[in-house]
């Protein structure tokens, strides 16, 4: 058995912006059930759903700050969670990374920097906590300083961590290395210096004893200068320590066969039963109650990397077509502008909901035939998953994780009982809307759709196996 300590930033139910929090509940459940013992921690953010009221453990100083340390648990599980509280820097009303105005803290590199310290202290059985772990394992840049500050310790815990995505680095002004009190050994090109800047990510890839990311072909395409956001040369220099595992999904909280949150549920051999979820969600969003022209889904954040803008300037051609589009997602305000105003013009064919909303997610997943997935890039992407296991077919376009989770849908892979979904390469409007026709095709032929719906629905992308290839790196650490 071995003691891990899942250090992250967000983590679902608790609190949730994108899919590191599903992975950090996800991840750390399959672990539990593979009987390792795993913590987490995370800092105490004024707005996390907890299911009971948290313990306190003891307080521990940090540069002449109090911090307390609290113990509660995930909901749902037995599986610990030490919360870092320090409510000057976490008491606020917003999100992990922003204020409610979207507006990213202005003192973000103070608050993940004092995140990081106490992580550390915990690792390193500072903490009177009595549980020093054998492992690490921190996830995208606001962990990063964590395999960092662990690399000056005697006798610490072997680190791992993990890029989500590579894009968002945790950049600060370099003046925020003094008032962080970063140590001198650190502060350098090879250490945590990037172009006169601190990144908190680079702590992670210079330090960390092993990397890993969310899919194999991002692991590739992380080392070539159009996807490693100039860090394609470190990762490179590391790649013997760079592993891609791809994530898994939560199969209990998604599965057609039991969700809670939809109209009907069903399953490959019930797939009929499916069209129900489809009327709700036309009734919900206020579309014509139709079954014949395809619906359209697409839940995101609504920003350049996930293809929006391929969208957007497909929209005049696709809503010409015989289809219904729904869109639940929120970003750049341009972008939410844009979008509104297609909604306006076509009320009968584009239905949009800025924001989040879980249980619309699940029942866009559920009552939608068709998912948008047409990301520039993307990590490893979960919503491609949890649409084939829907029944409801995705187009993605060829990257990261979507390259690794989809089959086109061609003759060849279509007759061996392979194909899952619409893939296409180029990152541009045109091939996009290529990719909508053939679909459509595809569409009006039943026989080959329910052979391609059944083939995504069969196939298992559960926690399990990626679990064991995490256990498996552990082990060899």
């Amino acid at each position: 058995m071995k003691k891990i300590l899942f250090v992250t930033s967000e983590a679902y139910p608790l609190i949730k912006t994108g899919g590191l929090a599903d992975v950090s509940a996800s991840l750390p459940k399959a672990l539990t059930n593979l009987s390792q013992d795993i913590r987490l921690i995370i800092p105490n953010y004024q707005s996390l759903k907890l299911a009971e009221k948290p313990i306190y453990m003891g307080t521990i100083r940090v540069d002449n700050l109090p911090v307390n340390i609290l113990y509660s648990r995930m909901p749902g599980s037995k599986i610990p969670v030490w919360l870092v509280d320090y409510p000057d820097f976490f008491g606020h009303a917003g999100n992990p990374y922003t204020n409610e105005a979207g507006q990213s803290w202005p003192n973000n590199s103070q608050r993940f920097g004092l995140f990081c310290r106490i992580a550390v202290e915990v690792a390193m059985n500072r903490a009177n906590l009595n549980w020093k772990p054998d492992i690490v394992h921190c996830n995208d840049w606001q962990s990063g300083l964590v395999p960092a500050y662990l690399s000056l310790e005697k006798k610490r815990p072997k680190t791992v961590f993990t890029i989500h995505n590579i894009a968002y680095q945790g950049l600060f002004p370099a003046p925020e290395a003094i008032s962080l009190n970063i140590p001198g050994k650190l502060w350098n090109a090879q250490g945590l210096e990037f172009y006169n800047m601190l990144s908190f990510m680079k702590g992670g890839l210079v330090y960390a004893d092993h990397i890993t990311t969310v899919s194999p072909t991002y692991a590739l395409e992380i080392q070539t200068p159009e996807f490693g956001y100039g860090l394609e040369g470190l990762l490179a220099f590391r790649k013997k320590q760079l592993t891609g595992i791809l994530n898994g999904i939560d199969i209990e909280q998604w599965n057609p066969a039991s969700d809670a949150y939809i109209k009907q549920t069903y399953d490959e051999s019930t797939l009929e039963l499916k069209a129900a979820n489809k009327r709700e969600l036309q009734t919900r969003m206020g579309l014509p109650l139709a079954e014949e022209p395809p619906l359209f889904g697409l839940i995101s954040r609504l920003v350049r990397q996930k293809g929006i803008e391929l969208v957007l300037d497909s929209l005049p051609e696709l809503l010409k077509m015989p289809v219904q589009l729904i869109v639940l997602g929120s970003g750049e305000p341009f972008i939410e502008h844009r979008l509104a105003e297609f909604a306006n013009r076509h009320p009968e064919k584009f239905a949009l909901v800025i924001g989040y909303d879980e249980s619309l997610a699940h029942l866009i997943e559920a009552g939608a035939d068709i998912f948008l997935m047409p990301s520039l890039f993307e990590p490893c992407g979960l919503n491609q998953m949890y649409s084939q296991r829907y029944g409801t077919v995705p187009i993605v376009r060829k990257t990261g994780g979507l390259a690794d989770t989809v089959i086109d849908s061609l003759p060849h892979s279509i007759a061996d009982k392979t194909a899952t979904g619409i893939v296409f390469k180029g990152a541009s409007a045109g091939s996009l809307l290529e990719a909508i026709k053939r679909t459509l095709l595809l569409y009006n032929n039943p026989s080959a759709w329910k052979k391609i719906q059944i083939n995504g629905m069969r196939k298992d992308f559960s926690w399990r196996r990626s679990a064991e290839l995490y256990l498996d790196l552990y082990e060899n650490l």
